[in-house]
């Protein structure tokens, strides 16, 4: 009798790893097309004018380069999490508390310098994004709590805090009932190229994808985060601290996220307000799984999926739902997933004898 099975690859195919992802992304184009052609819409126009949209004018350049930047920054974080098989789910709740933290230093503090206000909602964004992450964190490396499930629900609470600080004690007496805060000095808003809205982040963006590759290809820290990863068991053989680990790559995961969400308030919306964020950390975990976890690859897919963001946003006028974004972002999760059993096992086809 024939029989078909999965065997586990001793060794994962290189170019598969390099296959899958972008198998994925046509897969999910094929997938978005069949959905615009059943819904009325001539695929090949919409996709034409999300191109056009994200990069056919100097405005939709710095447009895609202004999305790109939350993307890069916590699509970073979430890899070195993953690398260390943390899953943290809780980018999002975590970018909205780098966000309030730089927050609060801007409307604590209005009278300081740039030079004095700047790095201290740098470092307070970070601070608090990274804390946030640790509440998930101590759990799972105490007890084993399951961190998906924490750092998911804390991203709820972390929204809804900002919530109740634009509804309620933060709320700008002036901004016409918005859920917004007062706008902040000049001296909390980040430098921008002259006639774009791109800032100052773009450079923490790059300059943390440089720090995260030499700590994890030239560090001993990157080579127990890489170890760990591969092997728990073989870690602990080695003597390596597992507990201290998971809390330190979660608050690096975290900070990253909050550096996110700081660089969003201080060099985009100069104020904070409600749905700062239209998924900015869930996007994020799409990104990393995409580019493999790797810095250099997060900081390429991250102008892909800002790309979609911003072209979407241009064939919302010939009447394409905004929800067709989210969409194809969700389908290039499904089939990145579904490709990873093709890098990690191939079918075996056998003969089983039957017994008479």
């Amino acid at each position: 009798m024939t029989w078909i099975g999965w065997e586990k690859r001793l060794q994962p195919s290189p170019w598969m790893a390099v296959v899958v992802p972008v198998l994925s992304v046509v897969l999910a184009l094929g997938l978005g097309a069949i959905f615009l052609a059943a819904t009325g819409f001539d695929p090949w126009k919409v996709y034409l004018s999300m191109l056009k949209g994200a990069t056919g004018s100097k405005y939709g350049i710095s447009e895609t380069v202004v999305k790109a930047i939350p993307l890069m920054i916590a699509s970073l974080g979430v890899s070195v999490a993953f690398r260390m098989l943390l899953w943290n789910i809780g980018a999002e709740g975590q970018f909205y508390m780098g966000a309030f933290g730089a927050t609060w230093v801007a409307l604590t503090f209005p009278h300081w310098p740039a030079y004095v206000m700047l790095p201290a909602m740098f470092i307070v964004g970070c601070v608090l994004g990274g804390l946030w992450a640790v509440v998930a964190a101590i759990p799972r490396a105490r007890w084993g709590v399951n961190e998906v499930i924490t750092t998911l629900m804390l991203n709820y609470v972390a929204i809804l805090w900002v919530d109740y600080l634009v509804y309620g004690p933060w709320k700008d007496p002036q901004g016409y009932n918005f859920p917004l805060t007062a706008p902040f000095t000049e001296a909390a808003t980040l430098a921008t190229i002259p006639g774009t809205r791109v800032h100052l982040g773009l450079l923490f963006a790059l300059t943390a994808a440089v720090l995260l590759t030499l700590i994890l290809w030239r560090t001993r820290w990157g080579y127990e985060i890489r170890v760990i990863g591969e092997s728990v068991k073989a870690a602990r053989y080695a003597g390596m601290n597992i507990e201290r680990n998971i809390i330190l790559v979660m608050f690096l995961s975290g900070a990253l996220a909050g550096l996110a969400g700081m660089s969003e308030v201080s060099g985009v919306t100069h104020r904070l307000q409600h749905g700062i964020s239209p998924g900015y950390g869930y996007t994020a975990i799409i990104i990393a799984w995409l580019a493999k976890l790797h810095p250099a690859t997060v900081i390429l897919v991250s102008f892909l999926f800002a790309g979609l963001i911003v072209g979407g946003y241009s064939v919302q006028t010939m009447g394409v739902p905004a929800a067709t974004v989210s969409m194809l972002q969700g389908a290039i999760l499904f089939f990145v997933l579904g490709g990873e059993i093709l890098t990690r096992y191939r079918l075996h086809f056998g003969r089983k004898e039957v017994a008479r």
